[in-house]
């Protein structure tokens, strides 16, 4: 997904909805080029954020903006 005022605000809401800081919203944005057969998966290991957290986050994304990855 290329970057728009629209993916912004969805990710600003989406992050808001699962509390994830600013400061990682960015870690996001590489899953919306990439099919979600190829978003990692939670490893385990407790890091912060936790890939599940931010997988959460990207389908949020996806669901406001009614498209699917890249």
């Amino acid at each position: 997904m290329q970057r728009s005022a629209e993916l912004d605000a969805a990710l600003e809401t989406a992050s808001d909805e699962y509390k994830l800081p600013v400061y990682y919203r960015d870690c996001v944005r590489p899953l919306l080029n990439m099919p979600r057969t190829q978003w990692p998966r939670c490893c385990g290991r407790g890091c912060e954020p936790c890939m599940d957290t931010l997988v959460g986050v990207a389908s949020r994304v996806c669901e406001l903006l009614g498209a699917e990855p890249e």
